[in-house]
């Protein structure tokens, strides 16, 4: 069974049994619906089930290879594997795109090309939107993720043809190829653009709240559950185990930018009238804390960065998501125009008040250990002296302060007093079993995440050692 071409499998399956969505009849939509689900599911099971049963834990090196001669007139070879920092977040991927597409049960404009987008985790930003700056905003995300792919395209383009006869891009041997200072360098530079794009690291993080403010709320769940991450991981897997020396140059900067992303974005997100781009420039901010700890070089400040991926990929999404069926309800987006809706949507209330407490980090939830993780990581690191170390943790949990203020202030506004409860027409449906389902769905693991943490460094714990030691010992 460990030959079988599970990697293969679970990249194949979405675009080859997604393009049957074109071919479906339309009845409704529930076909179409249905049909996606169904895939999303069969995709979630086949990684668990591959990942549950043949990864070991203990072993930093890729696993699960596979090595396929692809196109032979090109010599183009199909290469696959995943370590301990890989498996995280395709998991993720998997239970977030599954939970999206229950919580897009309600697109019926352009159901089968959105659908289609939502099985490939592709953002469908330029297909649903409902706000009047819809087509800025698609245009503006377009433009920025396509300009940062550029980058990204270059990057990959130099390191494969870099010292070979033959362009690859293999993990296992680029980790182990020298470059010139100023080639990876420029390598570096070219690939924190990219990666900056998508994390988002300011200043090229102004397309995500007007993506946000525009689009369906599933596709805010693929936006903040999965694409930011990518972003994170880009500049785990490639800047910082591929070009260490050139990582080792820039960490403090990443710190300071990091530093004062946390601040800017907290002292932002309050003026935010628009719920949506609130909880958007929170993301923004908590996304500070994966660049430090990635900023660290060190073993905790690393693992507290995983982990504040994977925390922030279930908070982020389920806080969008209650945003969207909150809108469903009273089709008011500004939070200047909402009040007293804990009376009249109790379930609604209890979930968003809980997943906002995980967002401003409350003990018992994963965004509580992920961000002391990263503390930790800067205090133990060996790269900065024992003052800037401190100045950075002093500006960050001025950060985690403020963090309260634009949470609760958002509750506030959304939940309490009587303005909508004393409106005429003031009765709303609450969350119904669906919504319910994907709300649970999303909570259990932050709680899980948050009492028993050692699950996912256990995933990851062997090989971010590897990636730091090349930072002392190569």
């Amino acid at each position: 069974m460990n030959n079988f071409p599970w990697l293969t499998l679970v990249v194949v399956l979405p675009i080859t049994a997604g393009s049957l969505i074109f071919f479906l009849p339309h009845r409704g939509n529930k076909v179409i619906r249905w049909y996606t689900i169904s895939i999303c599911i069969t995709e979630l099971l086949l990684t668990t089930y591959a990942f549950g049963y043949h990864f070991q834990l203990d072993d930093p090196l890729m696993q699960l290879t596979e090595n396929y001669q692809w196109i032979n007139f090109f010599d183009f070879y199909w290469r696959l594997g995943i370590d301990g920092i890989s498996i995280g977040p395709i998991l993720l991927t998997g239970f977030i795109t599954t939970l999206a597409t229950l919580a897009a049960w309600p697109v019926t404009r352009d159901s089968r090309l959105f659908h289609f987008l939502i099985i490939n985790s592709r953002l469908s930003t330029s297909i649903h939107v409902g706000g009047k700056k819809r087509l800025y905003s698609a245009t503006k995300f377009i433009l920025y993720t396509a300009g940062g792919s550029v980058f990204l395209l270059i990057g990959v383009l130099g390191i494969g043809l870099y010292g070979s006869t033959e362009p690859t891009l293999n993990f296992e041997t680029s980790a182990n190829q020298s470059y010139p200072v100023a080639l990876e360098i420029i390598f570096y530079i070219g690939f924190l653009i990219a990666f900056a794009v998508k994390s988002p690291i300011i200043p090229l993080h102004t397309w995500l709240p007007d993506t946000h403010g525009e689009a369906h709320y599933s596709t805010c769940m693929l936006l903040a559950g999965i694409l930011l991450k990518m972003g994170a991981y880009g500049l785990v897997r490639i800047n910082m185990e591929l070009l260490p020396h050139a990582h080792s140059i820039f960490s403090p900067w990443l710190m300071i930018v990091g530093t004062i992303q946390i601040i800017y974005a907290a002292l932002t997100s309050p003026g935010q009238r628009n719920l949506k781009k609130r909880i958007a420039y929170s993301s923004v901010s908590h996304m500070g804390f994966i660049i430090i700890g990635i900023g660290s070089i060190s073993d905790t400040g690393l693992n507290g960065a995983i982990l504040q991926i994977i925390s922030h990929g279930f908070i982020g999404a389920a806080l969008f998501f209650l945003a969207g069926t909150s809108y469903d309800r009273i089709r008011l987006i500004y939070l200047d125009e909402m009040g007293g809706m804990a009376i009249a949507i109790p379930k609604i209330f209890t979930t968003f008040s809980i997943l906002s407490m995980a967002s401003l980090a409350l003990p018992g939830m994963s965004g509580f250990v992920a961000e002391l993780i990263v503390f930790f990581g800067i205090l133990t690191s060996q790269k900065y002296l024992l003052m800037t170390k401190v100045l950075i943790t002093f500006v960050m949990a001025i950060g985690m302060i403020l963090t309260p203020i634009y949470s609760l202030s958002m509750l506030r506004q959304m939940f309490y007093g009587y303005k909508l409860f004393n409106a005429p027409n003031s009765y709303f449906f609450d969350s119904g079993p669906r919504e319910l389902f994907i709300s649970i769905s999303i909570l259990l693991p932050v709680i899980g995440i948050g009492i028993y943490p050692d699950f996912v460094f256990s995933l990851s714990v062997d090989k971010v050692e590897a990636i730091i030691s090349n930072f002392f010992y190569r």
